[in-house]
């Protein structure tokens, strides 16, 4: 690790400085600088900034400029191991401490600690609990406590661990050290349940906003699964970097991801279920910096540094509007224009409710899922800015129009829906079978339009007073009323009885007339699957590089650099950074040294063959 030491000088080095130097970047962003010059005079807080935001540079600059060790705790291995990678490139002496290291490998994470040559140490919650480590912590200066993905303490948080609650013995355990805890997710209540689990409560909050406004968000319902798809990659792909596909079960990422293959796509598959050894192994190739595709489920994604992935797609509706914005989150961190699309389906809202009905949790928390279930609806079946309601569940407000979601880029046409909700309505009681059996959408809406099919006759429907009542809509135009009526709980989705829709005690004042309902015109899939189509980068993003050989050419430098190390394709440099390369072309160490994310160890160790990439594109 001596070498790995030079880029951090002994002495005292002011945070503007160290940052430029370690880190090759001229200035902070945002908030940073605040929250870093708070943890220097030795606050504490709690920060709350977008993924992509900088959040680890809080931590991670006052860690290096304070005297002591730096402990930073951290709920994945693989998350700690690429943070461990990326600090070590820019010179700085970090290491991790998991279950998963070898004993030499442990021995010498401890000697590094017993001699004080470490800066920064990333360890997991159980890990940081256990009497051992807080004893050879206590033994020397620790210069702060860095609690990143913070949501994981609150048992609203939408990844809630319980070994993150005993992290509130700090306070008492370490009295004086700063503790920093940092996430890009959390609604108000989780923001208090989190200050209120660590000590945090008479500390400030940083909030540093959570639009991420690079980011596309699409919603459709899931009409044509696999052509949506289709459609949606061929419009967000660029060819180089990343995809993620949401699955809501394993088999779904399992199928998913081999009929993409078929298509010729190279997909990957990761869920919970897997034997480690895959895991890493899918792991280790989305970070590599390949045009992968990884289909998974949420068991795929908490912390990862990947900076280049181009879009997000969600096959199922997610269960939260947290879940959603970190999933999709995962998108675009380099500030270049990226894409998320949500398809979804009244089954997946009413699979949803029963879930959270059937829980043993306690009725507070059904109440609050109920709630963050209702709010993901809302999103789903928006007919104004989704980016603006999405923004409201973090307390945080918006314009009326983002200019950046596919409602408003393609507003959708309303109209007076109370008369087609009374007639589907009516159907749906009518078709009631003498055993109180209910139809699934499938039939009712055969049904309205008329249409004499083997079923139909069977139950003499095509005798019914409804039947043929509704051609003036088309099926997909009938089914979207079903799913909108189904998304305001006037009906419920029986999936007992294969999908059955069943009237609930909302329906009653929209019979009676007493209730009017403006509802949305169904878009066709393939229109509603194309509106994430790539939009002009945000103001203040870096321009997306263009098809230029020398940025190519350095790509494939890093890849192979990468891969002789052993360390993601980002840790080396990140895309941004190539990008500003092959624009500048510099002729020298010090034109080189002048790029954003060049810091002293990477010009060091990668100047030279830059330089030679860079004289022989020429």
């Amino acid at each position: 690790m001596s070498a790995a030491l030079e880029a951090v000088p002994a002495g005292p080095l002011a945070p503007e400085s160290l940052l430029r130097r370690v880190f090759g970047h001229a200035g902070f962003r945002g908030r940073q600088a605040e929250i870093v010059q708070h943890v220097m005079a030795g606050g504490s807080g709690l920060v709350l900034m977008p993924t992509g935001g900088g959040k680890s540079l809080c931590y991670q600059v006052p860690a290096l400029c304070r005297p002591g060790l730096g402990v930073v705790v951290s709920p994945l291995i693989a998350l700690m191991e690429d943070q461990v990678a990326a600090l070590r490139q820019q010179g700085v002496a970090a290491a991790a401490l998991h279950s998963e290291l070898d004993e030499a490998a442990q021995r010498d994470v401890r000697q590094g600690l017993a001699r004080g040559t470490l800066k920064i140490l990333y360890v997991s919650p159980e890990r940081l609990t256990l009497e051992t480590t807080q004893a050879r912590l206590a033994e020397q200066p620790l210069a702060l406590f860095a609690i990143d993905e913070a949501h994981c303490v609150s048992q609203w948080g939408h990844h809630f661990r319980p070994e993150y609650r005993a992290l509130g013995m700090l306070a008492a355990r370490f009295p004086g050290v700063p503790r920093l805890a940092l996430t890009a997710t959390a609604d108000p209540r989780t923001v208090e349940d989190i200050r209120a689990q660590l000590g945090l409560a008479d500390t400030p909050v940083f909030r540093g906003g959570f639009d991420r406004p690079n980011i596309t968000i699409s919603a459709a319902p899931r009409e044509s699964e696999r052509g949506q798809l289709r459609g949606f990659i061929r419009a967000a792909a660029d060819g180089t970097g990343a995809g993620i596909v949401y699955c809501g079960t394993r088999a779904r990422a399992e199928q998913t991801a081999e009929w993409l293959r078929g298509d010729g796509y190279d997909a990957l598959c990761f869920h919970a279920g897997m034997p480690p050894e895959e895991k890493r192994a899918a792991h280790r190739r989305f970070a590599r910096g390949d045009a992968v595709i990884m289909t998974a489920t949420i068991a795929f994604g908490m912390g990862i540094d990947r900076p280049d992935v181009r879009w997000v797609c969600h096959l199922d509706l997610p269960r939260s509007p947290e879940s959603w914005y970190q999933e999709i989150g995962r998108a675009g961190r380099d500030g270049l224009p990226a894409q998320a699309l949500l398809l979804y389906g009244g089954g997946d809202i009413a699979l949803a409710r029963q879930r959270i009905a059937a829980s043993p949790a306690p009725d507070e928390q059904k109440r609050i899922e109920r709630a963050r279930l209702e709010a993901m609806v809302s999103i789903a079946e928006a007919a104004t800015c989704r980016r603006r309601i999405l923004l409201r569940c973090f307390a945080e407000d918006g314009p009326e129009q983002c200019g950046a979601c596919d409602i408003c880029r393609d507003p959708p046409s309303l109209f007076d829906g109370t008369v087609a909700a009374q007639k589907l309505l009516s159907s749906v009681l009518r078709t009631r079978l003498p055993s109180g059996s209910h139809f699934g959408a499938g039939h009712v809406v055969d049904v309205l339009r008329g249409k004499l099919t083997p079923k139909v006759a069977q139950f003499a429907h095509d005798t019914l007073s409804v039947f043929g009542i509704g051609k003036e809509l088309s099926e997909q135009g009938w089914k979207g009323v079903a799913r909108q009526l189904v998304a305001a709980g006037a009906l419920d989705v029986d999936l007992d009885q294969h999908g059955a829709l069943v009237p609930t005690e909302a329906a009653r004042p929209i019979l009676k007339g007493e209730q009017r309902l403006m509802l949305r015109a169904e878009a066709p899939a393939a229109i509603a699957a194309s509106r994430g189509r790539p939009r002009p980068a945000a103001a203040g993003a870096p321009p997306a590089p263009a098809d230029d050989a020398l940025f190519e050419v350095l790509r494939a430098w890093r890849k192979a650099e990468a891969e002789a190390q052993g360390v993601p394709a980002y840790v080396i440099f990140h895309n941004e950074t190539l990008a500003a390369i092959a624009a500048a072309r510099p002729a020298d160490t010090e034109a080189l040294a002048l790029i954003p994310g060049v810091g002293r160890s990477k010009l060091e160790r990668y100047a030279g063959a830059v330089l030679r990439v860079v004289r022989e594109a020429e």
